[in-house]
């Protein structure tokens, strides 16, 4: 159901039946906000000016969150926050969609956050299965502390660890794509 390729990098990608996640460009196109019935925007991006001032019809709640990708913004202040919402809104038969600039670390680390307070998964699980619907998904590794952080919290256990590489301090899950990084 949910889209694909190259439509769904640069469209709303379906995380679940009440959830979407893209980039701000999309976020901004009304004609796919309305069509995926979108009724909660949140954007987590530094300014609301990437979004449009009017909001497309059906959307009766909008979140801004003025997070910067940076591994330091403490994003974990927020997954609770953001996670409830998204339950709350989709207890109402709503539609919340999770958009940063680029759709691929903070938006993602939200609802991978969303995915494990609520769905019940691991860290592992919630990043495989948002990374299915939208292949380019990778927080940075800043968020990625923060989201083994809060597995810990939810679960009392890790399914993904930070390891150190040649690059700095990655999720276990990198390191093979970090060692084809390294020079001969």
């Amino acid at each position: 159901m949910h889209q694909s390729g190259l439509a769904g990098l640069s469209g709303l990608c379906q995380v679940t039946d009440h959830l979407y996640l893209s980039n701000g460009r999309a976020a901004n196109d009304a004609a796919q906000v309305t069509r995926c019935e979108i009724t909660c925007i949140v954007n987590v991006t530094e300014t609301r000016s990437s979004c449009s001032p009017h909001l497309p019809p059906g959307v009766e709640s909008y979140i801004h969150i003025p997070v910067s990708d940076s591994t330091a913004y403490p994003l974990s202040d927020h997954f609770d926050e953001v996670a409830d919402k998204i339950q709350h809104i989709a207890e109402l038969g709503g539609r919340t969609l999770v958009h940063c600039n680029a759709g691929v670390s903070r938006s993602a680390a939200l609802c991978i956050a969303y995915l494990m307070k609520y769905r019940g998964v691991t860290l592992l699980e919630a990043h495989r299965w948002v990374k299915t619907c939208r292949p380019i998904v990778r927080p940075n590794n800043g968020f990625w502390k923060q989201l083994v952080r809060y597995e810990m919290e939810l679960r009392g256990c890790n399914s993904v660890k930070m390891v150190s590489s040649a690059i700095g301090e990655i999720p276990d899950i990198y390191e093979e794509e970090a060692r084809n990084m390294m020079p001969l």
